[in-house]
């Protein structure tokens, strides 16, 4: 297992490597420059913000000092377009990010895990095709139309609910729902394959001969196996919640990270959008990590062949 940690962690270091050379020479290659604006600005003044942020160095250089600037002094940067450190502002927004984002994975969790799991129970009945019906059509449908129904016709009749705002507790509700929904609906058939997969075993038919009831069948015996490809998916997807909330933080106006992220991309802000991208990296790598080590717990496979390579 410790040869297993390793090596994912080696490769997590070369997901953030190949991750900040993408971002950095293409962020380099966006059209115009940070410093444009409606004003007219003289080439002087131009040139000294330049000398003053550092992009006045050769490419080469700069490629060196950012992620230099991080290892030593544990800093991203200051943002050409807000003036401040990159790190304040993602310490800033990400709370929020978070806390939407774990309500969205409370919301996925509770509701595809349940279902998945009644679908494989009542396999090929009108149960198992209406519920998997439902989840391809919320697969199919975008936040960016859950949001705005949501709105319409919970936010505007049920009290206490807002159509947007954040700084009450049940503000999180809706958009949290909003984007654990589709979340819920991978899930969902997720674990409807993964507990149909466990059923067909051998051990099972033998829990089943010794008489044991259905439920204890499926909560002692397929339940831990069925919910490895569940389980593995919720790495990414916690990352993916976070990080591409962007269209539910706009529509119901949570100051999250992602308007910042792409406010940094239309600003051509380098230094906040190479920020954003290497923390978002961080995370999906460490939440796959998680994931990875959740699935050895439930799967002694996993454990088995981390041990012997």
């Amino acid at each position: 297992m410790f040869r297993f940690l390793i090596g994912r962690l080696l490769q997590g270091l070369l997901v953030l490597f190949a991750l900040y050379t993408i971002t950095f020479f293409l962020a380099k290659a966006m059209p115009g420059e940070p410093f444009t604006s409606e004003k007219n600005v003289s080439a002087e003044t131009k040139a000294n913000i330049r000398k003053l942020y550092g992009l006045d160095k050769p490419l080469w250089e700069q490629y060196y000092v950012y992620p230099k600037n991080i290892i030593t002094e544990g800093s991203f940067g200051v943002s050409t377009s807000k003036g401040r450190p990159v790190g304040d502002i993602i310490a800033q927004s990400f709370p929020n990010s978070l806390l939407l984002g774990l309500c969205a994975l409370c919301f996925a969790v509770g509701i595809g895990v349940p279902i998945g799991v009644l679908s494989a129970v009542r396999r090929n009945s009108w149960v198992d095709w209406s519920c998997m019906a439902v989840a391809m059509v919320v697969i199919c449908v975008p936040s960016f139309t859950i949001g705005p129904l949501l709105q319409i016709y919970f936010a505007a009749h049920v009290p206490g609910l807002k159509v947007a705002g954040w700084g009450n507790p049940q503000d999180v509700l809706l958009p949290a729902f909003t984007l654990g929904l589709v979340s819920a609906a991978y899930l969902a058939r997720l674990t409807r394959g993964g507990i149909l997969e466990v059923l067909s075993q051998d051990f099972v038919r033998t829990a089943r001969a010794k008489g044991l009831s259905p439920a204890k069948v499926i909560i002692k015996h397929s339940l831990r196996g069925g919910l490895i490809p569940a389980v593995a998916y919720l790495g990414p997807a916690f990352a993916a919640l976070i990080s591409g909330s962007f269209i539910v933080e706009t529509i119901f106006q949570v100051p999250g990270m992602g308007q910042h992220f792409v406010n940094a991309a239309t600003s051509r802000d380098e230094f906040l959008l190479l920020g954003l991208s290497l923390f978002f990296g961080f995370l999906i790598v460490v939440m796959n990590l998680l994931a990875d080590l959740l699935t050895g717990f439930l799967d002694p496979r996993v454990r088995l062949k981390g041990n012997s390579e």
